[in-house]
């Protein structure tokens, strides 16, 4: 079971439902894991060995995931606003109430664009212009 098949679930009254297009499976069951258990038995079924992983979705979920995308581009906004700031590392953590192992992690990811906007070190010379010919 090498493969890796993602699937989006629905819910149909008490019941998840899960298509594969790919393959014309079906799986259903009361839980996720239920439904996940069927779907792999479906695609045994038409000869697919694949380890399924179910994504639901349902209004209000979609909901809650475009509020987690927006609180975390917030997030790493206010991370780097502080960092350009020049605030400690423990500061930008509890300002933001976030442990200082993601804020560590943020500063990373945005590392390139801290650079850019903080510019030369003091101890660093700016570098040359081109020269025009």
């Amino acid at each position: 079971m090498s493969e890796v098949i993602e699937c989006r679930a629905d819910r149909r009254g008490r019941t998840w439902v899960v298509h594969v297009p790919e393959y014309g499976v079906y799986g259903h069951g009361r839980t996720l894991k239920a439904a996940r258990e069927n779907t792999e038995q479906g695609l045994a079924l038409v000869g697919v060995a694949a380890k399924v992983t179910i994504t639901p979705v349902t209004p209000e979920l979609e909901k809650l995931r475009s509020a987690e995308e927006t609180y975390a581009a917030a997030l790493s906004e206010a991370v780097v606003s502080l960092a350009l700031r020049r605030t400690a590392l423990r500061d930008i953590a509890l300002a933001t109430r976030t442990p200082t192992t993601q804020v560590k992690l943020l500063l990373a990811e945005n590392a390139k664009l801290l650079d850019d906007r903080q510019g030369p070190q003091p101890n660093e010379e700016p570098a040359p212009a081109p020269l025009d010919t």
